[in-house]
């Protein structure tokens, strides 16, 4: 059982469109998924972020995440826009901003930097803090791209191209230390408050 004291994830459909969430992924309380929006197996959306899949869809490969307070939204393909997608093992960092964007399997997107419409991070790609990559750019594959346009600042070093794989594996386990924390916070309630059925299907005792 939940515990009515805690804040809930926001899980909208709209439009004949609900957020699909497989099983292993974890979506922060706080965060709000809204319209076509698919997340991976053990995918991660954290708190304050939001997904708006209104007009378009949005998908989250397996093992990525999405970090605390990141914004991501869709054009409708009769306005030229296009989906977000996001492969498998990607970090995407706090505070970005991904907008008809796509991030490859392994790319990295440095805390709160910002994606337009049909630019992309190739499978290795690291686009730095804070950067702004114009609409139909590309950072390719063994890259660092950075700045506000966004431009080649160098080469990637030895083991730089698998920043966001090793990211995506902790916040994996992250997500699995976050999941138990809020299932022992839910636990908290004292079992007087529950009905005993409730309390027997709560899975706290």
């Amino acid at each position: 059982m939940t515990n009515p004291d805690r804040l809930q994830p926001l899980i909208l459909p709209f439009h004949g469109k609900t957020p699909q969430i497989h099983a292993s992924a974890f979506i922060a309380p706080g965060a709000v998924l809204v319209g076509d929006v698919h997340v991976g197996p053990e995918a991660s959306v954290w708190y304050g972020c939001v997904l708006r899949a209104d007009t378009n869809r949005i998908e989250i490969g397996a093992g990525s995440n999405v970090q605390d307070g990141t914004i991501i939204h869709v054009d409708a393909p009769d306005w030229g826009g296009t989906p977000v997608i996001i492969g498998q093992n990607v970090l995407i960092g706090h505070k970005c901003m991904l907008h008809g964007c796509t991030v490859e399997d392994g790319g990295f997107v440095g805390m709160g930097a910002t994606m337009l419409d049909r630019s992309l991070v190739e499978s290795g790609g690291y686009l730095a803090a804070g950067a702004f990559l114009s609409p139909g750019k590309t950072v390719p594959t063994g890259e660092m791209w950075a700045g506000m346009p966004a431009r080649k600042f160098r080469d990637l070093k030895e083991g730089e191209d698998r920043h966001a794989l090793m990211g995506s594996a902790h916040y994996v386990e992250e997500a699995k230390a976050h999941a138990a924390a809020l299932e022992e916070f839910d636990c908290a309630r004292s079992p007087s408050d529950l009905s005993a059925a409730d309390f027997k299907t709560s899975g706290c005792d």
